[in-house]
């Protein structure tokens, strides 16, 4: 084993006799192909924030109790583990790309069905449906970007599913608002209906995207995968270094460079769930838990009840109009898309733990601070306009916090830690564990505020934070300038993971150290 480590260490030694850049400007190609793909986001984040608002004119014409709204609200989530279960195997299958426009079709029917929706029963299927869709969308999208992004830019381009998710929450929200005005059964319709429209226009768009180089390679194509990666990284040196990398990582020969190679079924996928979940190496099982960590922690700590409940929770602070309700949402669309848009362009920058520390840490102080103000309006007989405006306050600060740092590098984080024959089942089960978790959430808010006051159900999710620091502190190693194929070697110590980092860098400078002095 011992002689097998330089050459695992091949894609070090080739970066490392390269000469070390200026920092390079955006790659544009790449960007429009991150931004394409993560436009499917739009589906899930347009979903969470119309629902928040429709569901005030859904019960007006028909009637649900309590549990059944929780339960419409919440369900598409955990529909969509359908289809972010199926996206991983459907990806190795079909390519990155077209899998996307079948998720945009996916939703494109489900919105349709919940815009003509009759009953509660027929809401429901309509929402089953789109939540396959939203599933295939969420596992696809930050693979894609990843698997194309150079790695100067990865955690910028990364980030852009998350901005999307943002953008259609705000999109929501907006919709809402405009519809608000139309016959009750009318408006509510087209709140949810319309949502097939920026499905048709993601599938038409993705159609001008290529295919992932990672992909390409897993299937022997080569040359179609050089031609890409030409395309989307920052000098003809970095391509020739990744192209040598992802060969590697998926078992190829260097000196290999004919335009079409036969690949081992193993790339494909044969064995993957085994290494994953059955005997999986230490490196694996870290960033497994690392993987599916992030996600449940991002959604355990509260944001979807936010989301999907920030009517009611204004409602209790005081706001009694829908008007005004629905206003004080689009002020948490707005901000929300603002921070989200702060975040991308210090990933790369700041690194992706400082971000997800400190956004963690505002997130505990203002929902432990919501808490104590709808504590106090709980608590008092009449309006309490100051509590009311902290409350408020405190959403909008929480929802700030979120987006510079948990859910951007939450997506980041994942797409680039599993190792090239582990990433697409290894997302899937990531994004399984985000739905499921955000499905309980989000079918349980009212039944907990019912049982512990909306107070005690914020000073709960501030606890889930507080877990959620120590963890990542811990056990989360900082990947910001390490190439994917890479990423593996900085896991497997848990604890440990600092000296592993230390001892890696120090490698990778005496081989290039050793290389110049041979020149």
């Amino acid at each position: 084993m011992a002689e097998k480590r330089p050459e695992n260490n091949g894609a070090a030694t080739i970066e490392s006799q390269l000469p070390t850049p200026i920092k390079p400007k955006r790659n544009k190609y790449a960007l429009a192909c991150a931004f394409l793909a993560s436009m499917t986001s739009i589906l899930l984040g347009y979903d969470i924030g119309v629902m928040s608002g429709a569901i005030i004119y859904i019960k007006k014409e028909i009637h649900m109790n309590d549990v059944q709204k929780e339960v419409i609200m919440g369900i598409l989530n955990i529909y969509s583990l359908l289809g972010s279960a199926a996206a991983g195997r459907t990806s190795d299958w079909l390519g990155r790309r077209y899998t996307i426009v079948f998720a945009g079709a996916i939703f494109f029917v489900g919105a349709l069905l919940m815009g003509f929706a009759t009953n509660y029963a027929f809401l429901m299927v309509g929402r089953f449906v789109a939540g396959i869709g939203v599933g295939y969308a969420l596992m696809i999208a930050p693979v894609y970007t990843a698997e194309v992004a150079p790695a100067s830019a990865r955690g910028f381009l990364s980030s852009f599913p998350e901005v999307f998710i943002n953008f259609g929450i705000l999109l929501g929200y907006v919709s809402n608002y405009g519809f608000s005005k139309l016959p009750t059964n009318i408006g509510w319709r087209l709140m949810l209906g319309i949502g097939c429209i920026p499905a048709v226009f993601i599938a038409i768009g993705v159609l001008a995207m290529p295919e992932s180089p990672r992909w390409l390679v897993m299937q022997g194509r080569l040359g179609d995968a050089k031609r890409v990666l030409d395309k989307t990284s920052d000098s003809p040196g970095e391509s020739k270094q990744r192209l040598a990398e992802i060969k590697e990582a998926a078992g190829i020969p260097e000196h290999c460079t004919d335009d079409v190679v036969a690949v081992s079924k193993k790339s494909h996928g044969s064995g993957v769930w085994r290494e994953l979940l059955l005997h999986p190496t230490p490196a694996v099982r870290h960033i497994l838990i690392c993987g599916a960590g992030i996600h449940f922690f991002q959604q355990a700590s509260g944001i979807d009840s936010v989301v999907l409940y920030g009517p009611d929770i204004f409602k209790k602070a005081g706001l009694k109009s829908d008007t005004d309700r629905l206003l004080a949402t689009m002020a948490v669309g707005f901000t929300k898309t603002i921070f989200i848009l702060v975040a991308t362009f210090y990933l790369d920058k700041v690194g992706r733990r400082a971000l997800l520390l400190s956004s963690v840490a505002g997130m505990i102080v203002s929902s432990m601070a919501l808490g104590i103000w709808l504590t106090v309006v709980d608590q008092s007989d009449r309006r309490v306009v100051w509590a009311l405006a902290l409350s408020i306050a405190m959403v909008l600060t929480y929802v700030a916090f979120f987006s510079i740092g948990m859910g951007p590098i939450t997506w980041v984080y994942t797409s680039e830690i599993f190792p090239l024959r582990l990433r697409a089942q290894g997302a899937s089960i990531a994004v399984a564990v985000n739905r499921v978790t955000s499905g309980v959430i989000s079918m349980t808010f009212i039944s907990l505020h019912n049982a512990i006051t909306f107070g005690g159900a914020f000073f709960l999710y501030g606890g889930v934070a507080v877990v959620a620091f120590l963890f990542f502190y811990t056990l989360y190693p900082e990947t910001q300038g390490k190439t994917l194929e890479e990423m593996e070697g900085l896991f497997g110590t848990f604890f440990k993971w600092r000296t592993t980092l230390k001892e890696f860098d120090e490698k990778k400078k005496k081989k290039s150290s050793e290389i110049q002095m041979r020149n």
